[in-house]
């Protein structure tokens, strides 16, 4: 099991890479990175079982990260994708939006709670 969370962890910090290296255009943007570096920090805590701060500052980093990404997947403003969901009614984007966010960063999420709590 440890291998799976070894992999996903190398796949989270690569996508982080990624948009780095893509270019951050937007306030907006910065902060989801901040926030995904700063939730992948409490990940690499919990997969290698390292103490990292304090469980007080995870839970918050938890609770924080998490309304970020339901926010800022739901309500942010998307350069990249909004083209290619134009076509997508309402109610079908936000189970596709919900789906994809319970996939990618469901685990993500998991390991953070089991860190901080």
């Amino acid at each position: 099991m440890h291998i799976f969370w070894t992999i996903y962890l190398g796949v989270l910090g690569t996508v982080a890479i990624a948009f780095l290296l893509k270019g951050l255009r937007t306030p907006s943007l910065i902060v989801d990175f901040i926030i995904s570096v700063i939730t992948w920090i409490g990940l690499f805590g919990f997969v290698t079982n390292t103490s990292i701060l304090t469980p007080l500052i995870w839970k918050f980093v938890f609770v924080g990260g998490l309304l970020w990404d339901v926010l800022f997947s739901y309500i942010g403003k998307h350069d990249d994708g909004e083209a290619a969901m134009e076509d997508i009614s309402g109610r079908a984007k936000s189970i596709l939006i919900g789906v994809t966010l319970l996939i990618t960063l469901g685990p993500l999420y998991y390991g953070l709670y089991q860190y901080a709590f």
